[in-house]
């Protein structure tokens, strides 16, 4: 076990409130107390890292320089908010961090009041401090209103459309650019800094002003024409011409971990802001901590890990991942149809598309945070003859639902839609918990619908899809490893609309629509020792449903339950319409829906969260015993 790392600067600061109250002299040390105790807590809790590491000096003068939390500080995604969590009453809290009843890995408004919106998908920042600030305007208010984007966020549409209503505003609102990749420009060291404060102080920006209202009394056409010249003259010297057409006073790039260059600018634009400002800040993932700035990609979100060496703790060997097995299973059917070609939003690794990238490199394309494209990319590309498979985490496909439906599902395109993270995802909790994709895709019409019950099903639904020209189809799959299956060389083309029966019985029947099977089939060896013989069978399909097998199961057992990882409205939904329709539910037949909570769950462990759902085996059979009046069974199980 690591020594807690000594943080006596750290130790008087509860509070913002109290950060302030130090000499701007003792902040470098007060930022490098802060980045060993983020250092300390995520190598015990896992977690982000390398972008909070990248944002501690920022954090620190941010925190310094306004006066939070009337002042909103907005962080965009969220997962580099952990030095900001530090320093606003939650140091000691923070070794609870993703777990159960801890901390939110995101910043989240229930937690704090210095967490003025909860974040955790990419790109909003900017549009809820838009709002928040136009809110501040229509009560009066003076507060500043601070939303820090990175810069992969920016290849979102929102966040442009969000600049562009705010230079049209020209509302107060503070833009800062965490530029942490080095992709837009580095800065230039003195110089650079210099022109920022220069750019930034209120002589230039008096100056700027009297201009404006100069040019103003000679016409529109000529005040424009002044402007957009001064404009362009400022953004070949220090950067940022497209903000400034956009309406945004652009300042930088400066460097994001000197302090001495980063507080006199953010006072400078405090105490002199006029309309929106954007300030272009270069930082380092994983700063000050060797193994992170050396593989940035790889401490990104890590395990639990040692502080002197870096090595991450491993999950014991067991089965492949699902998104290995669907990344390999895609190579095999691309080095079988060269039409086919994948598409991801900035998750290569996390879809399992690098591996495809790396075997067919000019048929991948990584769009960056983009899910509305990628999904209309793709349905072009299907107009062209090809077979793109848009590999998007549930969650994240919710951006593009729009696209879905009418780019891709009214014209009928082949598009092919694997769909990670289903279902619950443990330490991420609400924001990436896949509840709702069976739901808002089943509802569409022509859409085939499939959930994997193991990494075998998945290999044969990646080639069912690749086979599949007739309309768009979607396949799930959840995050973590799969159950242990043999899987076969190469998968089997499904028939579309057919499920399978695992285990015959003839009592109750359990219908699973995806990776539930593995607990129903241990709930069917429990209920069969209480007498009560039971059928397993795996829907695969909730659109086209399998008619014939739910008619079936109706027609010879007093007991249907469907069990399935995702919201209400989602393969019990369909299965319940058939039965009303058919008639089947006046014979007396007990039909019970398992299905998520109707609320948004917080993190905890996998495990954990589906036994509370009663989606486990024991709750399986909880719901049989109730669904048959042995309340007293039940109540055991």
């Amino acid at each position: 076990m690591n020594p807690r790392p000594s943080t006596p600067l750290l130790d008087t600061v509860s509070i913002p409130a109290d950060l302030r109250k130090l000499a701007e002299k003792d902040l470098p040390q007060l930022a490098a107390e802060v980045r060993a105790e983020l250092i300390d807590t995520v190598s015990q809790t896992g977690g982000h890292l390398g972008a909070g590491l990248g944002v501690v000096e920022l954090t620190v003068a941010l925190h310094y320089v306004f006066n939070t939390p009337e002042d909103r500080l907005i962080w965009d995604v969220g997962h580099q908010a952990y030095p900001h969590k530090i320093l606003t009453g939650r140091r000691d809290r923070m070794r609870t961090l993703r777990q159960e009843g801890g901390l939110s890995g995101f910043t989240k408004r229930t937690e704090s009041e210095y967490d003025p919106f909860g974040t955790a998908h990419s790109s909003t920042s900017i549009s809820a401090g838009l709002g928040m600030a136009v809110g501040r305007d229509l009560s009066g208010g003076t507060n500043n209103v601070i939303a820090v984007i990175g810069d992969g966020a920016m290849s979102a549409g929102m966040a442009y459309e969000a600049l562009n209503n705010a230079g049209a505003l020209d509302a107060r609102l503070i833009v800062i650019l965490n530029d942490n990749d080095m992709s837009i420009a580095p800065p230039t060291g003195a110089m650079s800094a210099y022109l920022a404060r220069m750019a930034s102080g209120k002589t230039y920006l008096g100056i700027r002003d009297v201009g404006k209202k100069l040019t103003s009394y000679l016409g529109k056409t000529i005040d424009r024409a002044i402007t957009r010249a001064v404009e362009h003259a400022r953004g070949y010297v220090t950067g940022g011409t497209l903000f400034e057409e956009m309406g945004f006073f652009h300042i930088g790039p400066i460097d994001g971990h000197n302090l001495e260059h980063l507080i006199p600018v953010l006072k400078n634009v405090r105490d002199n802001g006029h309309g929106p400002v954007l300030i272009h800040v270069v930082t380092q993932k994983g700063k000050g901590y060797a193994p992170a700035e050396a593989a940035p990609d790889k401490y990104h979100g890590v395990n639990r890990f040692d502080v002197i060496t870096g090595a991450q703790a491993k999950a014991p060997a067991n089965a492949p991942s699902y998104t290995k097995v669907f990344g390999e299973s895609l190579v095999q059917e691309g080095r079988e149809d060269d039409r086919i070609v994948a598409i991801t939003a900035a998750m290569p690794s996390g879809t399992g598309v690098d591996l495809f990238a790396k075997a067919f490199p000019k048929r991948t394309f990584d769009v960056g945070i983009a899910e509305q494209h990628a999904v209309t990319f793709a349905a072009g590309l299907a107009t062209e003859g090809y077979k793109p498979f848009a590999a998007l985490y549930s969650t994240f496909l919710q951006r593009a639902y729009d696209q879905v439906v009418h780019d891709v599902a009214i014209q009928h395109l082949p598009v092919r839609f694997p769909i990670d993270r289903a279902g619950f995802v443990g330490a991420d909790g609400p924001t990436h918990c896949g509840a709702f994709d069976t739901t808002f895709l089943a509802t569409l019409p022509g859409f085939v619908v499939m959930a994997a019950s193991d990494e075998a099903e998945l290999r044969h639904m990646v080639r069912t899809a690749a086979a599949y020209d007739d309309g768009p189809i979607s396949f799930r799959y959840p995050r973590g490893n799969g159950v242990g299956v043999d899987l076969p060389e190469r998968g089997s083309v499904l028939e579309i609309g057919k499920g399978r029966i695992v285990r015959e019985g003839t009592k109750v029947a359990l219908l699973s629509f995806g990776t539930r099977l593995a607990d129903c089939l241990l709930a069917a060896e429990e209920l069969g020792a209480a007498g009560l013989s039971t059928t397993v069978a795996d829907a695969r399909f909730a659109k086209p449903l399998d008619e014939d097998l739910v008619r079936r199961l109706a027609r010879s057992h007093e007991v249907l339950l469907t069990v399935e990882e995702g919201a209400i409205g989602g393969f019990a939904s369909h299965v319940l319409q058939f039965l009303a329709i058919e008639g089947l539910l006046d014979s007396g037949l007990k039909v019970r829906p398992l299905v998520l909570p109707d609320a948004f769950t917080d993190h905890a462990k996998p495990e954990k969260m589906i036994a509370d759902a009663g989606l486990d085996a024991a709750g399986i059979v909880h719901a049989v015993f109730t669904a048959l009046g042995r309340t007293a069974q039940a109540q055991r199980a």
